[in-house]
Order: structure tokens, then C-alpha cells, then sequence
């Protein structure tokens, strides 16, 4: 089972066994100005077989018991393989022509397929609302609109001189950075431990459109992050 399907399994764990017993309890009445959160984050697109760990941290001001908004940041790397399925079109039938051409003169092995394997370095910046639920004092659910940027550096690792001499010419630099923005939705759970700290379970499901001039569409990414929050400031509930 992979790390972000444990983390999604453990979160509804915790739901449905706390649920029964926090429906029968009274809202929160001790809401902080300000929060801040720090955790393991992850990410994974599954149209590039990609999955990148890191880490995440947001800082939050609570304008009113049900609205926060804050800043947003996290970032995590990984390795994946690239092949021309990925590839706009026409490129894709450029290259299958150019590898059809060496395989019949010889110069590349009969059923070659090209494969590059790479390292992605991704960020995400974010600004936005944050809708919370304080009916529950042992629980806060939020949800909120995913709205930001992603900056993505990609180094390939060609490991034949063909797939070294496409590199050459697609990414003559050894590697490619890209920024877009991204939208999607979002949300999650704490568990409030105590006056000032919580456990945070949170997923967001964005789209973007990075390396538009090679890739043949763009792809929904999902980050899950697991952590700690730490709430300050003055009692904003009265």
C-alpha cells in the first residue's frame, strides 16, 4: 500500500471511529487568531507514473470562526520514466520514424522502445480561503478552492547514446523549468489535541499544464500531507 493511500485510510479511520462520540459534543469555543502547520506532504501523477515526497507548511489567519485565509507552500521530488506516449503528436511520429529508420539501417536493436528516466523537483505557491466546520470541539473539517502556482525542474537521465542525442536536442540545457498556474479543490481535518495544537490530514486534487510545448495535455496531480499545527493569538470565538 503506498504511503498516500495509508495516510487517506488512516484519516477515515480516525473520522468514522471519533464520529459517534463527537456528534454528542458541544462546538469550539477557543478559536485562535493564527495557525501555522508543518508536515510530510506528497504528491502523485499518475499520467507521468510520478510520485514525489516533501514537505508542507502553511500559515493561517482566522477572520471568523467558519473563515480563515492564509499562504500556502510545498514542494517534493521524484523519479519517474518518461516515453513518447507523453509527447505531443507530432513529435511522438517524429521520433517513432526516426527509430523505425535505425532499427532498419541497424544502427538500433529490433524492437527498441525509448525510455528516459528523470527527476522532477516540484513547488507549489498558494494564497486563498479556507471554509471551516467547528461543530465538533475534538474535530475541524475545512474544505477550500486550490488556487496557485507550481514550478517544476526536470533533469533527464538518457542511458543510451540515441535517447542522450534526443535529449540533446529537446532539453540542450540537461534539464527543463517550467511555471503555471493550477486549480482544484481541497480539504481535510484536525484533530485538536489541545488548545494549541492539532493533527492535520489534508488532500487537494489540481490541475496544470506544465511543459506545454512537449507534453501532449496536461494532468491532474494529488498532494496528501500528515502533520502538526500549532494555533496562537487571541480567542476570535466571542
Amino acid at each position: 500500500m503506498s504511503v498516500r493511500s495509508r495516510v487517506l485510510r488512516y484519516a477515515g479511520f480516525v473520522t468514522l471511529a471519533l464520529f459517534p462520540a463527537i456528534t454528542a459534543l458541544a462546538q469550539q469555543t477557543e478559536i485562535h487568531r493564527y495557525d501555522i502547520y508543518a508536515g510530510f506532504a506528497g504528491f502523485d501523477t499518475p499520467w507521468l507514473s510520478l510520485t514525489q515526497h516533501g514537505f508542507h507548511t502553511q500559515e493561517g489567519m482566522n477572520l471568523r470562526p467558519w473563515l480563515s485565509v492564509g499562504f500556502d507552500y510545498s514542494e517534493g521530488s521524484g523519479n519517474n520514466k518518461l516515453t513518447p506516449s507523453v509527447l505531443k503528436p507530432a513529435l511522438q511520429q517524429q521520433l517513432a520514424a526516426e527509430i523505425q529508420g535505425l532499427i532498419a539501417l541497424g544502427q538500433l536493436p529490433p524492437g527498441y522502445q525509448l525510455i528516459v528516466p528523470t527527476h522532477a523537483f516540484s513547488q507549489t505557491f498558494a494564497m486563498g480561503p479556507q471554509l471551516a466546520y467547528r461543530h465538533w470541539k475534538p474535530v475541524t473539517l475545512f474544505v477550500r478552492p486550490s488556487l496557485g502556482a507550481i514550478r517544476q525542474k526536470v533533469t533527464p537521465h538518457p542511458t543510451d547514446p540515441f535517447a542522450t542525442a534526443v535529449i540533446a536536442q529537446l532539453v540542450p540545457a540537461g534539464y527543463k523549468t517550467d511555471w503555471q498556474g493550477f486549480y482544484g479543490f481541497g480539504g481535510g481535518l484536525d484533530w485538536n489535541a489541545s488548545n494549541h495544537f492539532a493533527i492535520r490530514a489534508q488532500t487537494d486534487v489540481v490541475y496544470w499544464d506544465l511543459f506545454n510545448d512537449l507534453l501532449a495535455h496536461g494532468s491532474w496531480t494529488t498532494r496528501y500531507s500528515f502533520g502538526v499545527t500549532y494555533r496562537f493569538g487571541r480567542n476570535i470565538a466571542h
